[in-house]
């Protein structure tokens, strides 16, 4: 489905500089609930970042095979992915009680993403979603990806110098965009904070959260032709990479 999108008549992207674009920006953003406190805290001399620039200019047409990308990622993952099944099982059934999605399916997700959490991203996100919302490639798209964040910072999930993640501005350990996070995030340890980058419970609990968002089916196959697959591939639209977590999942069910 594609959206027509009405021309800004001030702070367009890319014209005009960035800091007149920023601050047009504030301005938005302010007029939108955003507080000054998390604006300052966030926005005070920021720059773009060109890093960001090239790599979304730059991006290659994902082109592996499904038995190339499985064969990659898939094996090295598997011994860990079913301990973390074992160590998180507690967790990961009251998850499945509360939201119908299988802890297997979770822990794919997990591990491809960031390998259970360890590759979170290096990127300051204010930064990186700020350059891609100045750039005209996809501006209007990330310009509200940037007003989530600073919801996310506003809200006291996190702290901006907490906020760092892939070049695209996903953050946490199964990588959601803010606009992800603001709506399907959950607090499932009870600390008062939905906190995507050190609680695991919060993690695979908002991953189930969101798949559930998009419509997955308790008891339900996930294989490709099935309705959750169709779930998955909302996860990502990569048939590749979806058919990748299908099957690690899968495996992590026939695992010892």
């Amino acid at each position: 489905m594609t959206f027509s999108v009405p021309a800004r008549a001030a702070g367009a992207c890319g014209t005009g500089g960035f800091d007149a674009w920023l601050a047009d920006f504030k301005t938005e953003a302010a007029g939108k609930g955003i507080s000054q406190n998390a604006l300052n805290a966030a926005l005070t001399g920021l720059t773009p970042d060109q890093t960001v620039l090239n790599r979304d200019h730059g991006q290659k047409v994902f082109s592996q095979t499904f038995e190339e990308f499985s064969g990659r990622m898939v094996p090295p993952r598997l011994t860990r992915g079913s301990n973390m099944l074992k160590q998180y099982g507690s967790v990961l059934s009251r998850i499945e009680q509360s939201y119908g999605v299988p802890g297997e399916v979770l822990v794919a997700i997990w591990g491809l993403e960031t390998d259970f959490g360890v590759n979170v991203g290096k990127f300051p996100t204010i930064r990186a979603l700020a350059t891609l919302a100045y750039d005209c490639r996809r501006a209007e798209q990330f310009r509200g990806e940037l007003l989530d964040a600073l919801r996310i910072l506003d809200r006291g999930d996190l702290a901006p110098s907490e906020m760092r993640g892939a070049w695209a501005g996903e953050i946490g350990q199964t990588q959601f965009m803010p606009s992800s996070w603001i709506k399907y995030a959950v607090d499932f340890d009870g600390n008062g904070r939905r906190d995507l980058i050190r609680s695991a419970p919060d993690v695979l609990a908002s991953t189930a959260n969101y798949l559930k968002g998009y419509g997955w089916q308790r008891g339900k196959d996930w294989e490709p032709g099935s309705p959750n697959f169709a779930v998955i591939q909302q996860w990502n639209k990569s048939d590749v990479y979806a058919r990748t977590i299908a099957t690690f999942a899968t495996q992590l069910a026939r695992a010892p």
